[in-house]
């Protein structure tokens, strides 16, 4: 009697039981040692929950189908293309789920914020931004993660690698999303445009975080001194000079920054370099927001003022000092 494994597809075990009656036809003798054979493999699978087991990774799955699925990762196969960008997927969901990139729906909506996601795992990940949850944690530095993604980017800081290179000027990126962000300085590409004011963004999150400007929204406020910020990574950044931590460190002097883009305007020191050239002077910068500032000589742009008096001014450090010489004189 053979032991039927609970999963298994019957057109399988059909395909067993004629082989191993062919095989009595043609020999004369039974198929002992084969029977043998397939009932200890059927009986191992059945004890095992029927799990599938990746020859290339090892990974197991409960299902044969999703094994079958998860191969086409090895394989390279991508049978699913989007009509509409070309872009391939191994699965039929994820070309479902990507489609909505296109269309713009959202049908997984946060009851608590009202954020709408492509994803149902997206809004789960994002739920735990209103929990606090951060279930992926580093073994190293102790920070926590909402995803374990996340975690995995994360961990790069620690290890330095940067597997993600730029072909064009060799710079290097810990994510994939963040070559593909930087590609379009070289192209040029903007797809993200402001409604109100025309101004285009390389990213969807450097537009949301634009709209504030008009809407005057910050919603990230600093319970110690009160001061809001517009996004959360200027608040967590805001957080160490009341902390005094000084997470990035260079690894030719030692010496250690708040900010990481600090530390990049800082190597500039060691290497000489300034990538960064204004195309009316020719002036160079060693950082794109030293350019960004330097423009302003030539536009005439003062996007900061005194809160006091409302006297403009071309950078954020003449503002603070021009504010805080205003306070010592109000106060005498």
């Amino acid at each position: 009697m053979v032991l039927k494994e609970e999963n298994q597809d019957p057109n399988e075990m059909e395909q067993t039981d004629q082989y191993e009656k062919h095989h009595d036809v043609i020999t004369g003798e039974k198929a002992t040692q084969t029977k043998t054979t397939s009932k200890r493999k059927r009986a191992q699978k059945t004890k095992s929950n029927s799990h599938f087991t990746c020859r290339h990774c090892g990974r197991s799955f409960g299902e044969k189908q999703k094994l079958q699925m998860h191969v086409k990762v090895h394989n390279g196969e991508r049978p699913f293309p989007c009509q509409e960008c070309g872009k391939s997927f191994t699965q039929q969901g994820a070309l479902k789920s990507h489609m909505r990139t296109h269309s713009g729906e959202r049908p997984f909506t946060c009851q608590q914020c009202g954020n709408g996601f492509t994803q149902k795992a997206h809004l789960k990940s994002h739920m735990r931004t209103h929990s606090g949850e951060r279930p992926f944690t580093c073994q190293q530095c102790g920070n926590g993660f909402t995803q374990k993604a996340h975690l995995k980017s994360h961990m790069r800081t620690h290890s330095g690698e940067r597997p993600f290179t730029c072909q064009q000027c060799g710079n290097s990126f810990t994510q994939q999303g963040a070559l593909n962000n930087h590609m379009r300085a070289h192209s040029g590409e903007r797809p993200f445009p402001c409604q109100q004011c025309g101004k285009s963004f390389t990213q969807q999150g450097a537009l949301n975080n634009h709209m504030k400007t008009h809407s005057g929204e910050k919603p990230y406020t600093c319970q110690q001194c009160g001061k809001s910020f517009t996004q959360k990574a200027n608040l967590q950044s805001h957080m160490r000079t009341h902390s005094g931590e000084k997470p990035y460190a260079c690894r030719q002097c030692g010496k250690s920054f708040t900010h990481l883009y600090s530390l990049h305007f800082h190597m500039s020191i060691h290497t000489g370099e300034k990538p960064y050239t204004c195309e009316q002077c020719g002036k160079s910068f060693p950082a794109k927001q030293s350019l960004k500032g330097h423009m302003r000589v030539h536009t005439g742009e003062k996007p900061y003022s005194c809160e006091h008096c409302a006297i403009p001014f071309t950078g954020i450090l003449e503002s603070k000092y021009y504010i805080s010489v205003f306070l010592q004189n109000a106060t005498m």
